[in-house]
């Protein structure tokens, strides 16, 4: 007799929000790596947070209170993951990935932060009690498998050892603040989890007003309104449907899934960036979405 698997609830509406998530953050890499030339890192993060957290403010508190009775202020027991979520994966994330692109491209860059599933998976298992389900594994190996092709076929043939190191900082606090969030969903509602996290990065990134004040005068329109693409799509929007999502299913499962990420970055780097990528980037993809896919199976009742 087969035992039934999770299933979680509205299933099909955090499998669409997971899409969403991939696609907007697939093209923060893009945007980013464009407002790069005009911004610096310390001024891009604190501008794309900042903007974001406005924005899921008056989202989270201009909506009539009935359509939000789960809306409650935090209690002492949430405060020390929320700020841990808000400091790495929105502080410190944002930052190092940031000055990461001004050194490689947006492929590149989305290869190296997404060796971040496995760290999570890893750290889920071992902190969250998810154990280790042999698809996830499977999955998330079979989709790194796509991800060291398409490392190894970068358009610059080349990655620069600070620029790597960022990466990989970024996807360790990227792991954490997943493994950290996923608790705080079973108790507050994603909006409100994702707005004061996205307003502590915001507080970490004050020092940098200054910069971002100067950098503004002489930046072009158009990177300004990239710099706020970034805010409003890939930050306000794009960490909602991921907290939508991640309440809803494992993190193992969540982290699996943004192995999709670095696949839409290479496409979108190509259409707008012209960083063309090599057939064994096209194989490595194509694995990673076998990944992805696997990942995501659930067994059915028998």
């Amino acid at each position: 007799m087969a035992t039934i698997v999770e299933a979680p609830p509205q299933k099909g509406l955090a499998t669409g929000a997971a899409a969403v998530t991939v696609v907007l953050w697939a093209s923060s890499f893009v945007a980013i790596r464009h407002v790069g030339t005009e911004f610096s890192a310390g001024a891009l993060a604190l501008i794309r947070l900042g903007l974001g957290s406005v924005l899921l403010g008056a989202f989270l508190f201009l909506r009539p209170r009935r359509e939000v009775p789960e809306r409650r202020w935090p209690g002492k027991r949430d405060w020390p993951q929320l700020l841990a979520c808000g400091l790495l994966w929105f502080g410190v994330y944002n930052l190092a990935l940031n000055e990461a692109e001004r050194r490689l491209d947006a492929g590149t860059a989305a290869m190296l932060v997404h060796i971040a599933p496995l760290l999570i998976a890893l750290l889920a298992g071992l902190t969250l009690g998810e154990g280790f389900p042999r698809q996830v594994i499977i999955g998330s190996l079979v989709a790194f498998g796509g991800i060291v092709l398409i490392g190894a076929s970068t358009s610059t043939g080349r990655a620069e050892t600070w620029g790597v190191v960022l990466c990989v900082t970024a996807a360790a606090s990227y792991a954490i603040g997943v493994v950290t969030q996923k608790p705080l969903l079973s108790r507050l509602p994603a909006a409100e989890v994702t707005w004061l996290a996205c307003t502590i990065g915001a507080v970490v990134c004050l020092p940098f007003a200054p910069t971002l004040i100067d950098e503004l005068g002489s930046a072009s329109a158009g990177t300004i309104w990239w710099a706020v693409y970034l805010a409003v799509f890939p930050t306000a929007l794009g960490f909602t449907t991921w907290a939508f999502a991640l309440r809803r299913t494992s993190a193992g499962k969540m982290g699996a899934t943004v192995y999709a990420v670095p696949v839409v970055a290479i496409a979108l780097g190509w259409l707008f960036l012209g960083e063309t990528p090599a057939l064994l980037a096209l194989a490595g993809g194509a694995l990673c979405l076998a990944g992805v896919a696997i990942s995501r199976r659930t067994r059915r009742i028998r």
